[in-house]
């Protein structure tokens, strides 16, 4: 039995970096042509030449708020206007989707509301690799209890199941008592869901004297899974791997056997790029989660997640042989208000990119409520430090904050690697 989903796992990676980069330009111009938000977006850029990853770099990254944003504003623009070709298109989705009611298999509300869509085509969400990875296998049973209303999570690890083969029970949340009586009767292969909550049902069958014994592989998201909780899952006999993804985006990546970091899932392009602009880091470096997908029917193109994580070199041990990251490592997000004032990452990238001497930059806020201190930590070679510099500096943070800032010259490669632009550290006692 193959160890891998598809041959496209262990394929040589330049040849998978020529076949993504063979198919975006194509990709990218008929998410031109059908989805407005993405014309919008790449307006006077010819897509045609974007090949590579420095012609990827030059495009703008568009957010999850900007995204946010184009769909209530369509939502109010449109209101009470009558049904006309693209009408959900716009109205519903904000530009980013090429499809409607009718194409679109299933609608879902992520947080916001964000809606999706989700068209009819096989494995729409490409979670069936993650759930091989797992040891699921054709004619499993698979317990599923990611939500089956609202959100897409339910249906994303439904039908990667079906593209394995396997059979679906929809378990949902809640009931644990009743979890555990279908469990027992049922004898699933394994489960699909939060580590937290089968682990609660799995209390709850200890409490009701109940073996589970058929439960062998679990994988797991939504939640961190820890050492600890992989460990305490181990010990009750069941193997459990994450899996990271979003509503947007589906599958990103994934926990092999090898459990040496998250394999980049196929069919996208990630990159991790510095908190608050469209730069990528340099492997290694902790930076928001970035990706561009093919899907054709929600193209989404250099989407920040808002997530942090950093690129782990070399190939996994497992075979598998695209990009590793470090998995989910915080939020990239981190405004913050600053004597009434709010700061955002990407005034502080502002501010650095003014000076060349500059090549990283931390921006550190500590004090006590209503005491705000605001320190600029710049990693500046020695010989270029200067009083002048310190002055530009401060004067360059005000014009652009608002505020005053004492600067911190740092060493290069002295400031922590946590993806951290703004560092809040004030005492809130």
């Amino acid at each position: 039995m193959s160890e891998f989903f598809d041959v496209l796992e262990h394929r040589d990676p330049d040849a998978r970096e020529q076949a993504l980069f063979t198919a975006l330009p194509q990709a990218l111009k008929t998410a031109v042509e059908r989805a407005p938000a993405i014309a919008d977006q790449l307006r006077g850029i010819e897509v045609g030449g974007v090949h590579n990853r420095i012609a990827l770099a030059g495009l703008p990254v568009i957010r999850k708020s900007e995204l946010l944003e184009r769909q209530l504003d369509g939502r109010a623009s449109m209101l009470g206007v009558g049904r006309q070709q693209g009408y959900e298109i716009n109205r519903v989705f904000g530009g980013f989707s090429t499809i409607g009611w009718g194409q679109a298999l299933r609608v879902f509300a992520s947080p916001g509301p964000i809606f999706e869509p989700e068209s009819a085509r096989a494995d729409y969400w490409r979670f069936g690799r993650a759930l091989f990875a797992a040891g699921f296998r054709k004619g499993m049973l698979v317990y599923n209890c990611f939500s089956y209303h609202f959100t897409p999570a339910g249906s994303m690890f439904e039908t990667g199941a079906h593209a394995l083969g396997c059979t679906v029970f929809p378990g949902g949340i809640g009931q644990t008592e009743m979890q555990v009586q279908n469990i027992r009767d049922l004898a699933p292969d394994g489960y699909t869901g939060t580590p937290s909550f089968l682990r609660l049902i799995l209390e709850k069958a200890d409490a009701m004297g109940v073996a589970l014994p058929s439960l062998k592989r679990a994988l797991f998201s939504a939640e961190a899974f820890p050492p600890s909780l992989q460990k305490w899952f181990a010990d009750r006999g069941i193997e459990g791997f994450q899996a990271y993804g979003t509503a947007d985006l589906g599958l990103i990546a994934y926990e092999t056997p090898a459990r040496d970091g998250l394999v980049v899932a196929e069919d996208i392009i990630l990159e991790i790029v510095r908190p608050g602009t469209n730069e990528p880091v340099p492997d290694g470096e902790v930076g928001e989660v970035v990706v561009t997908t093919l899907n054709p029917d929600y193209p989404l193109v250099r989407f920040g997640t808002g997530d942090l994580s950093a690129i782990i070199a070399g190939p996994s041990a497992c075979g598998r042989t695209n990009k590793r990251i470090r998995g989910w490592m915080g939020r990239a997000d981190q405004t913050t208000k600053v004597r009434g004032m709010f700061v955002h990452p990407k005034q502080v990238a502002m501010v650095a990119r003014r000076f060349a001497q500059v090549q990283r930059a931390r921006l550190v806020i500590s004090g006590a409520v209503g005491h705000d201190q605001m320190s600029l930590w710049v990693e500046v070679a020695p010989g270029a430090v200067s009083d002048d510099l310190r002055q530009s500096l401060v004067d360059a943070v005000r014009d652009i904050t608002k505020l005053r800032a004492e600067i911190v010259f740092e060493q290069p490669g002295l400031l922590p690697n946590d993806g951290k632009v703004i560092d809040d550290v004030r005492s809130y006692e």
